[in-house]
């Protein structure tokens, strides 16, 4: 059968690996020596877990939609991560991190975001754990997620605009690593996404994981059996994705279906549809699809989701979108609007605009009226209300503003 996690060597397939400059050798080789005997220690998971418990708020509930289902012939159920603390399935990813780092040593955090959700989710736990707290975001993503910047500096975070490049979640990473260039020794780099230099695609999916963990026993209490026929969820780097899929991956049972950000069309230049458009090649340290030119310089991506608007995707989806394990859809800008309207109209819930990508899939699908479907809702769409609003005329039906 075969395997999609990581070997020893941090590889998927042929994706991963740590491509690193030097001066970050001993730095990325510690975490990698260090992470696992750590996040699998006694300690650690009661920390972890209780944390996960009474701050954050897990387990997020699983929800069935009932006139959703109706619409779409299934049975459909939606994995609330938009109920967690901080509103997204980010925080689980930095709580675990920052006990990493404590127990490492470090005194100082810094991290990249795009839509401001791993930002706030990384200023919170700093301010929990009174860390000094560096966050790096692109100045076009500055703008348009305002309100997170503000909550991450009400936390006590520095936030460094990063005005190179498209100004956004690419460029901020960039300018992450180069920092943790120049401060190896007491910093540490919380990574938002399955993204980066081994061990950091495997360390955020196992972070990321309890979402799975939790939806095959919430499965087993609400239907009888621990599986579904399909998962969905959106994918940009891909931590939401990773820990929706995580204890499914080797399932044949289970289909998956992930959504990446296909902007103007994934056939256009205004597109951040990687697994669409991509080809192999290094960035952020990994071997991963990336958008880039015949010269091997990256192209910029774009899409009206702050948060999936990086011109990557991490190893582990890589490998198995190769390997024809997940089935990819690409989802334009005007398509997740209008999911975003739809589940808002029909279930109440505003989706994160991340999010609403994952609700666009399901009409491109076929279910039979017995599928069980499970849809990760990763984000609430508080800060994205404006885009929404700008955009209204994508979603017609939904008229009467």
């Amino acid at each position: 059968m075969e395997n999609y996690f990581a070997d020893e060597r941090g590889f998927y397939g042929e994706f991963g690996g740590a491509y690193v400059p030097e001066i970050l050798y001993k730095c990325v080789h510690d975490l990698q020596d260090a992470y696992l005997p750590i996040i699998e220690s006694p300690e650690f998971k009661q920390e972890y877990h209780a944390l996960l418990k009474d701050y954050v708020g897990r387990p997020s509930p699983l929800y069935f939609a009932e006139r959703m289902s109706e619409k779409y012939g299934c049975q459909l159920y939606l994995k609330r991560e938009d109920l967690n603390h901080t509103g997204a399935h980010k925080i689980n990813n930095t709580i675990g991190q920052i006990l990493l780092a404590k127990r490492m040593g470090k005194t100082r955090i810094i991290a990249e975001t795009g839509a401001g959700q791993h930002g706030v989710a990384t200023a919170t736990v700093c301010a929990l754990m009174n860390m000094k707290c560096e966050v790096f975001m692109g100045a076009t993503d500055v703008e348009r997620q305002h309100t997170n910047v503000e909550r991450m500096k009400m936390l006590g975070a520095e936030v460094h605009p990063v005005r190179t490049g498209n100004m956004t979640l690419s460029d901020a990473c960039s300018e992450a690593i180069r920092d943790w260039c120049c401060h190896p020794a007491d910093t540490f780099y919380i990574v938002g996404s399955t993204m980066g230099p081994h061990p950091y695609p495997d360390l955020v999916a196992r972070m990321q994981s309890v979402i799975s963990e939790e939806i095959k026993w919430q499965l087993q209490e609400k239907i009888g059996r621990d599986y579904p026929d399909y998962l969905i969820a959106c994918i940009g780097g891909g931590s939401n994705a990773a820990g929706t899929i995580y204890h499914y991956v080797n399932d044949e049972r289970v289909n998956i279906v992930l959504s990446e950000a296909g902007g103007h069309g994934w056939q256009t230049d205004y597109t951040a549809a990687t697994i669409h458009k991509g080809t192999t090649g290094i960035l952020h340290g990994a071997k991963m699809l990336v958008m880039q030119n015949e010269d091997g310089q990256i192209q910029e991506a774009f899409t009206i989701s702050a948060g999936l608007d990086y011109p990557g995707v991490g190893p582990m989806h890589c490998n198995m979108a190769k390997k024809g394990r997940t089935k990819v859809l690409s989802i334009n800008d005007d398509e997740a609007i209008y999911a975003g309207y739809e589940l808002t109209r029909m279930e109440g819930i505003i989706p994160a605009i991340e999010s609403a990508h994952a609700i666009a899939a399901l009409s491109k699908l076929q279910f039979k009226k017995d599928d069980v479907v499970v849809l990760t809702v990763s984000g609430r769409g508080d800060k994205d209300v404006e885009t929404y609003l700008k955009n209204k005329a994508m979603a017609k039906e939904y008229g009467n503003f």
